[in-house]
């Protein structure tokens, strides 16, 4: 079991146990999931489909991911014996802010030292019309046959551009479903080495100008004749979209990116994978179960239920084993092994001053890597700690706790009212009640 990651102050560089039960997000689920189960076949399956048993798994997971009752990580100072408790994490992705940070930074390290090679690459966004997306909604097989499709048209492109003989393009793929204020929105991010490998390693640059735009129609083609072939769509919609004058495909492209932008390229690796919203950005009002949710640049909000805003977030879970990022080409799972077993697997990227490789991808260096503080380095006399212990029995942790006097779930909340009018409920199910004075059961 994994431990958690960690909240550090912004002007002391000390470690500070995360304490989620206190974050508007978390608040925001805790107040409103049972509600949320309660009327989904109601009020939501219509508009995302039947209520998928992943969700409901990854929403207890996560509320009890960072919580000490539920099990914890003993970190001791060698030196002076100070020490702190670590709580264990859910390790859910698209769901959980702490657990889904870390992902974002190992993927980053990952790309950047056992995949990319040092070679020039391009950032594409393969994205889709609105009138379509509810297909890929529905039928979650669609996703990957968005990103087969775009690679078929990237390595089409590029073998043309390049115009050698036994050649591949390579490319890192991403899947998406969100927008900007979380509606479904499936789209695909790619990272594309700008031209193609030979068999025996030599890269072979493509041009460097790209016309984006003269990868759409090709797109949209395989598109539509996929979702004909899988009966989602007929004929007639076909030829609707095709007489609009912007079908709503696009083939975004940015400037090529070269080999000594290191950084970059890594920031990049961690932005395909982002998740759908941030906690910066949201604002939970628990008196009105509403939540307040910003636009990346701050210059607008969109104001959600609380039960609205947990289905937004819940479509964008991926189920059990799907695959949202993809590895294809020169960087596939089949060619990076076979170069592994011939020793030429290393990738030329250095994404460490210190030279290290991610091969150990522990909290604590990820930690050190986004924070800038070292979590294994004692507050105290800045010695080396280490994990002494994994605590999951509950009777020992409650034991513990105790004698240290941590009762995480007595958070601090408004005194129950009393109902005036028992049967006034709205389309949720919670009271709409009559303020009056508090009655003593």
């Amino acid at each position: 079991m994994s431990s958690d990651t960690l909240v550090v102050s912004k002007n002391v560089k000390e470690y500070r146990c995360r304490k989620p039960q206190y974050s508007s997000y978390y608040q925001c689920i805790e107040d409103n999931y049972e509600i949320f189960e309660r009327v989904y076949d109601r009020k939501y399956q219509e508009k995302y489909g039947f209520l998928r048993p992943i969700v409901s798994k990854v929403i207890y997971q996560y509320l009890d991911c960072g919580i000490l009752h539920n099990g914890f990580a003993r970190v001791k100072c060698r030196v002076c014996k100070h020490e702190y408790l670590l709580a264990f994490s859910c390790k859910r992705r698209h769901f959980c802010p702490s657990c889904h940070a870390k992902r974002v930074a190992a993927f980053g390290e990952f790309a950047c030292s056992e995949v990319l090679k040092n070679v020039p690459h391009r950032h594409f966004v393969f994205s889709i019309p609105k009138i379509i997306r509810i297909y890929f909604l529905f039928d979650r097989g669609l996703l990957k046959e968005l990103s087969k499709i775009a690679w078929e048209v990237l390595g089409l492109y590029y073998k043309n551009s390049v115009s050698k003989e036994n050649i591949t393009a390579a490319a890192i793929s991403s899947i998406q479903t969100f927008g900007e204020f979380l509606g479904f929105n499936p789209h695909l991010h790619m990272l594309c080495a700008d031209g193609c490998f030979g068999v025996n390693g030599i890269f072979y640059a493509a041009g460097p100008d790209i016309n984006a735009g003269s990868l759409e129609p090709l797109f949209r083609h395989k598109i539509l004749s996929m979702l004909k072939k899988k009966r989602k769509i007929t004929e007639a919609t076909i030829k609707l979209i095709l007489s609009w004058h912007h079908s709503g495909f696009n083939v975004y492209c940015t400037e090529r990116i070269y080999p000594r932008e290191t950084k970059s390229m890594e920031n990049l690796a961690r932005y395909i994978i982002r998740a759908s919203f941030s906690q910066d950005r949201l604002n939970y009002i628990r008196e009105d179960s509403k939540v307040i949710y910003k636009s990346k640049k701050e210059s607008e909000t969109k104001e959600f239920d609380a039960i609205d805003f947990i289905a937004s977030i819940c479509s964008h879970i991926p189920n059990k084993n799907e695959q949202m990022v993809r590895y294809t080409g020169y960087y596939s799972n089949v060619c990076r092994g076979r170069r592994k077993r011939q020793g030429t697997c290393e990738s030329d990227f250095v994404v460490e001053e210190d030279g290290y490789k991610s091969a150990n991808k522990s909290w604590a260096r990820l930690i050190k890597k986004i924070y800038e503080v070292d979590p294994l380095i004692c507050p105290i006399c800045k010695g080396q700690m280490r994990i002494i212990a994994f605590i999951e029995d509950y009777k020992v942790v409650k034991k513990i706790l105790d004698y240290l006097g941590i009762y995480e779930f007595k958070r601090d909340r408004p005194p129950p009212k009393t109902l005036a009018v028992a049967d006034s409920f709205d389309d949720y199910g919670r009271n709409d009640y009559i303020d009056c004075d508090y009655v003593d059961f």
